[in-house]
Order: C-alpha cells, then sequence, then structure tokens
C-alpha cells in the first residue's frame, strides 16, 4: 500500500507520456483521474493508520550507493505529518486531473499536460514521504522541474517562457542555501537520515560551525539556510517574485502547484526540521519576522491588482507568509493545520477563476467583467465561499486556522509576536478588501466587458463543477473537523513529529488573553469587506478615479500595483548588472580576448606568423643557399664535437629529427634554385 502510492501516479505519467498519442486526450485523462483517485484512497488509509491509530511506520526501499560509514538508501517515512500531507496532496490533485480533462478538453495536447500533472504529484509524493534530507532533495528537485514545464506548458507564448525561467532561477536560488543547509547536517551529525538527525540534536545543541572563515552555532546557521530553501519554495519576500508571474500557466497548474501543493513544501520542510529548530531560538526568529513581512506586503500589493488569477496568487503569497510565521513563533501544527485548509479555499478560488475564464473565453482582467452573478450563480456561489473561508469568516475553515496564528502571536510575549500580530492583523484588514474587491468587480455590479462574451458565457459543465464542489464542503468543513485533532492542547496526534520544547508553547496563553483581541481580527475582516464592496461599487468609480489621480493617490497606487518595485530593482541592480557583465566582461573581454589570444587560436595565429615569415627567407638564389647549407653543416658539426658534454641534458634522438628537418629544407631550396634558375 505505501509503495502505491507513489507508483500509481508514476504509472500515470508513464501511461500519458508514452502512450498518450494512442490513449488520446480523453484515454490519457482517464487513465491518470483513475490511478490518482485510488492513491487519494490509498492516502486517507495511510492518514487513518498513522495518525488516528498513531503507527507510524518506516519502509526500507533500497539501497542508493555506498561510500565508506555513509550509506545513502531510499526510503519511506509514513507519520502523522506526512499522511496529513498526502491526503491534500492527493485529494487536490485528484480533482485537479478531473477539472483539467474538461478545461484543457479542446487542447490537443491534453496527454502531455496530464502526464505533466502526474509527475508533479509522483516528486511531491517523494518529497513528502522521503526519510532523508538527500531524497527529500530529489523531490525538491522534481517538483521545480514539473512546475517549470507546467507553466512553460504553452511554449509558444513568450511570457510563459519567461515565467518559466523566471520560477527555475528564483528556486535555484533557494534550491543552493537548502544544499548548504544539508551539507552542514552532514558535518554536524555524520547522517543525514531522519531519525538520526533528531535524535541526536537535543545532544549537539552547542555545536559551533565554520561558514566563510567565521564560526556560528551550528543549529542557527542550519537554520538559516534550511529557510533559504524554503523562501524560494514558498515565495516568501525575497525570493516571491516568480509566484505571480506563474500565473501564465494554465489555471489548473495554478490550483494545483501555486495554491496546495509545490508553495506548501517550504512550510513541510520546517515543519519537519522542527527539533533542529527549537534549538535554534535566532533562527526560529528570523523566519517568523520574515513571514509577518510576506503576509503583509502581498496582502497590500494585492490591493490594486487587475488581473483575476493575480489577485488570488498575491493571496497565496499573503497566506504562505501566515504559515512560516506560525512555524517561526514553535506552532509548527498551527502553520501545518493552516496549510491543510487553505489547500482546499485556494484551490478552490483558482478553479472558480477557471470557470469563469472558460465561461468568459479566457477574459481575465477584472476591469472587464461584472455582473457574472446572474450569468454564472453557482461559480459566483462558490467563489463567494472560498473568499469567506480565506478572510476568516466564523465557522469556516479558514477561521478555525487564521484567527488561531494571530492569538498565539499576541500571546508570544517577543518581539518576533509582537510584530507577526501587527502585521498579520493589516494582512487580515487587506485580505478582506481585496477579496470582495475581487467579488464586487466580478461578480456584481453592471457588465463591463465585450456584449459578445456575455452572450457567449456558459456555466462550468459538470467536470469542472464536481471538484468545485467537493472543494466547497472541503472549505466549509475542514478546520471544524481538523480543530480539536490537530491544534488542541494536549493532542496527541502529531506524536513525534512535530517537536516543541514546553517553553515555546504558548497555546495555553492564547486562550485566556483579552477578548478584544481576539475580536480584533473579526471586526478588521469585516471593515476591510464593507470597503471592499463599498468603493468597487459602481457608485463610487468616479470618485475613486479621481483619488487615483491625485499625487499621493498616483504614487501610493503605482508603488502597490508595481509590487513594491521588488522587481525593478531586481532588474536595475541584478537582472542588467549581471548581463552586462557576461556579455561585456566574461564573453567579449575573456572569451574572446584572454582565452583566445592565449589559447588555441593565439597559438594557430602564431604559428601562421611564423610561416609567413620564414618564407621571406626563400630568396631564390644559389649562393644563399649555399651560405645557408655552409652554416648548418658547421652548426651540426660543432654539435657533434661537443656531443660528450651535452649528451647528459640532450636526447640524442633529437639530432635525428634535427637532421631530417634541415635536410628537407636544403632540398626545398635547391627545388626553389632551380626554379629561378629556369625562369632566369
Amino acid at each position: 500500500m505505501y509503495l502505491s502510492i507513489l507508483g500509481l501516479p508514476l504509472m500515470g505519467f508513464i501511461g500519458a507520456a508514452g502512450f498518450g498519442r494512442f490513449l488520446g486526450g480523453r484515454g490519457a485523462g482517464l487513465l491518470t483521474t483513475s490511478l490518482l483517485s485510488l492513491t487519494f484512497f490509498l492516502s486517507c488509509l495511510v492518514f487513518y493508520e498513522v495518525g488516528l491509530c498513531g503507527s507510524s511506520c518506516t519502509v526500507l526501499v533500497s539501497p542508493w550507493f555506498l561510500s565508506e560509514s555513509w550509506d545513502a538508501t531510499w526510503g519511506l517515512l509514513f507519520d502523522p505529518l506526512t499522511g496529513t500531507m498526502c491526503v491534500v496532496v492527493t485529494s487536490v490533485s485528484t480533482l485537479v486531473h478531473l477539472y483539467s480533462t474538461s478545461y484543457m478538453g479542446e487542447d490537443p495536447h491534453l496527454p502531455r499536460f496530464m502526464s505533466y500533472l502526474s509527475l508533479f504529484t509522483f516528486f511531491m509524493l517523494i518529497l513528502i514521504t522521503g526519510d532523508n534530507f538527500l531524497q527529500m532533495f530529489v523531490g525538491w528537485e522534481g517538483v521545480g522541474l514539473a512546475s517549470y514545464l507546467l507553466i512553460n506548458f504553452w511554449y509558444t507564448r513568450l511570457q510563459a517562457n519567461k515565467s518559466a525561467i523566471k520560477a527555475m532561477l528564483m528556486n535555484r536560488v533557494g534550491d543552493f542555501g537548502l544544499a548548504l543547509g544539508i551539507f552542514g547536517i552532514y558535518k554536524i551529525f555524520g547522517s543525514v537520515n531522519f531519525e538520526t538527525v533528531f535524535a541526536c540534536a537535543p545532544h549537539l545543541a552547542d555545536e559551533k560551525i565554520l561558514f566563510l572563515g567565521m564560526e556560528f552555532h551550528a543549529y542557527t546557521l542550519i537554520g538559516i539556510l534550511l529557510f533559504v530553501g524554503a523562501t524560494g519554495k514558498s515565495a516568501q519576500i525575497g525570493l516571491h517574485t516568480w509566484l505571480p508571474d506563474a500565473m501564465e500557466g494554465p489555471t489548473p497548474v495554478s490550483a494545483l502547484i501555486h495554491a496546495a501543493t509545490m508553495v506548501t513544501a517550504g512550510v513541510f520542510l520546517i515543519a519537519r526540521c522542527s527539533p533542529l529548530y527549537e534549538h535554534a531560538p535566532d533562527a526560529l526568529g528570523v523566519v517568523a519576522i520574515a513571514g509577518g513581512m510576506t503576509a503583509f506586503f502581498a496582502a497590500t500589493t494585492g490591493l490594486v491588482q487587475n488581473d483575476l488569477k493575480r489577485v488570488i496568487a498575491y493571496s497565496t503569497c499573503s497566506q504562505l507568509g501566515y504559515m512560516v510565521f506560525a512555524c517561526g513563533l514553535s506552532h509548527y501544527d498551527l502553520g501545518v493545520f493552516h496549510l491543510a485548509n487553505h489547500a482546499f479555499f485556494k484551490a478552490l478560488l483558482f478553479l472558480g477563476a477557471g470557470s469563469v475564464i472558460h465561461g468568459m473565453a479566457g477574459e481575465q482582467d477584472m476591469r472587464r467583467l461584472g455582473g457574472l452573478g446572474q450569468i454564472l450563480p453557482f461559480t459566483s456561489t462558490m467563489m463567494l465561499l472560498g473568499s469567506l473561508a480565506l478572510v476568516g469568516f466564523p465557522f469556516l475553515s479558514g477561521f478555525y486556522s487564521k484567527d488561531a496564528l494571530l492569538e498565539v502571536s499576541y500571546a508570544h510575549f517577543t518581539l518576533s509576536g509582537d510584530f507577526t500580530f501587527i502585521l498579520g492583523c493589516g494582512a487580515a484588514f487587506c485580505t478582506s478588501y481585496y477579496s470582495f474587491r475581487l467579488v464586487s468587480l466580478t461578480f456584481l455590479g453592471e457588465p463591463k466587458g465585450p456584449r459578445k462574451s456575455y452572450e457567449n458565457a456558459h456555466e462550468a459543465p459538470f467536470p469542472m463543477a464536481l471538484p468545485l464542489i467537493v472543494l466547497g464542503f472541503g472549505s466549509l468543513f475542514s478546520g471544524f473537523l481538523g480543530k480539536e485533532l490537530m491544534v488542541g492542547l494536549g493532542t496527541p496526534f502529531w506524536q513525534n513529529a512535530i517537536s516543541n520544547l514546553p517553553a515555546h508553547n504558548t497555546g495555553l496563553e492564547a486562550e485566556y488573553i483579552d477578548q478584544s483581541i481576539k475580536h480584533l481580527p473579526f471586526v478588521l475582516t469585516c471593515i476591510g469587506g464593507f470597503l471592499g464592496l463599498f468603493i468597487n461599487s459602481p457608485q463610487m468609480s468616479s470618485v475613486v478615479y479621481k483619488m487615483k489621480l491625485t499625487s499621493l493617490g498616483r504614487t501610493l497606487y503605482t508603488f502597490l500595483n508595481r509590487r513594491w518595485l521588488f522587481d525593478k530593482v531586481y532588474n536595475d541592480y541584478l537582472g542588467r548588472p549581471g548581463l552586462n557583465f557576461g556579455y561585456k566582461v566574461s564573453f567579449k573581454s575573456i572569451d574572446k580576448g584572454v582565452l583566445e589570444i592565449l589559447g588555441p587560436f593565439g597559438i594557430t595565429q602564431g604559428i601562421r606568423d611564423l610561416v609567413s615569415q620564414t618564407r621571406q627567407l626563400q630568396s631564390g638564389f644559389i649562393y644563399h643557399y649555399a651560405f645557408v647549407m655552409l652554416l648548418g653543416f658547421t652548426f651540426l658539426l660543432t654539435l657533434l664535437s661537443l656531443e660528450g658534454m651535452i649528451q647528459l641534458w640532450v636526447d640524442p634522438r633529437l639530432w635525428c629529427i634535427y637532421g631530417l628537418a634541415y635536410m628537407s629544407y636544403l632540398l626545398s631550396g635547391e627545388k626553389a634554385g632551380g626554379d629561378d634558375e629556369v625562369l632566369g
């Protein structure tokens, strides 16, 4: 059963990629969706066995390579953390597969698309089930490859090419940090196996490590390097710029990779390495502050975005910030719980946006939509449900995890806790505003697009509607069903999968904070939602337009709409200097300059010049050649007379080579002289 969870998606990839031309789009979709459905069923059994029954297990698959005292193996670790992630990944992936069979039904390359989806799911399962850092790194790189292929699925579009390359390069930066972190783990522990590393973690908490000529606390350095890897995958501030641009891929790609699975790999990594982070409080502070800044930055950027999918993408970035700062405050269980809830309502929002785009002939600019509530009632209902779950409306899934995150951050009573609470509340207000702005501009008001697109608008067909219904139920009930199980005080669910030092657990204090603090996120959500509906109503459109034309309004709008100018800074201070160095210095000065002059080209040109100068010695006069012959014989006799003196350091075989060369010169000279005489 455990091996089948990995084998079935791999079989789907091989079947769709190798036999897609024989199966056709419909056959490839049926094959991959059926195998993923079976994988989801097996994941539920694993969740019941390792999570609810508490019987974690490790499966040794095969040895990998042996190197003296270090044995790398292929192994699978199934514990409550893995079981939870397996259910999340396979459930969303199955629904996206089913959705894609209809959404991409007219695409002639549907088998290739379905094979990419299955390949991504396979690598994601490799990542979350590996029992060592090296195997996890294989899955880590695999999902990066699959995301590149999926973002660049429509490879004839220039913007898709650029977005895929950008995603790959930004993730390479994070992967470099992760690789250094794994090297540091092996340096300290002599192993990369999870069980070995985490068992030894309390005993080596005071170790030091040299890095760049300086001595650091080992766990702090390793924790920060691992977080660099998580920053790239989970789109935290600094390495986040690839996530919104990745919306150039098909909408099912956005739902699968950039909402529910791949971007959560960084949160999973931090939660998995909790035994290390618990002994590195400085690293935890960095994680918490970066998560809080990401949540606020992405939420403010989403306020003024006009692309339907881009608004949801920045919402994803903001919610990932919530998960990361929860882990930075040592509440890994809350971070993973919010991850599971977020997967359902964010996939619902993306697939709902795909239904709007599908029904409106590819239109996704909210300024050209409006009034779709009456034309697409089912889609509008699902989008409203997803938006309410996202903003944390009471008794929906986001309410049980998002409010709990803010409560524990307030009860942490540290600088990082206060910092994340303030930014988290600000992000909650912004999230509510842009969520209801999306609802208002897309589904309320008057139609603002071309009449033809509204005449041909249609509701989602059944294969697209069924995943929306299932995700709607998940958005309604996942938080209520999982709260007491995963984050209740004293719950034994996580067993040893997540480690918490008693001094870092502030869950009990969060139960006794002031009620006004507990109600503050809900009040901010209500205010933000009201402003989102009121300001973006048709009656206020002229007022908003005049506000944008003011000096302050234009500056603020430009700053937020251009994503805090992160892309401009990267282009001006990293991209352009890097390209200039690569062309002017590396290519023109070094490759075509120094290396060509001193390398093969320079040697060849030197020999050619030497030969051309030697040709000038061929004068054509016999007495010149006779004089050279005399000099040559004199020099040869001189060397022969000194043979006893120089044979100690000159190889006698060189005389043969010299003699042959000299005779050939004489023969060529005689021939040239004879020709000159005839001509004369």
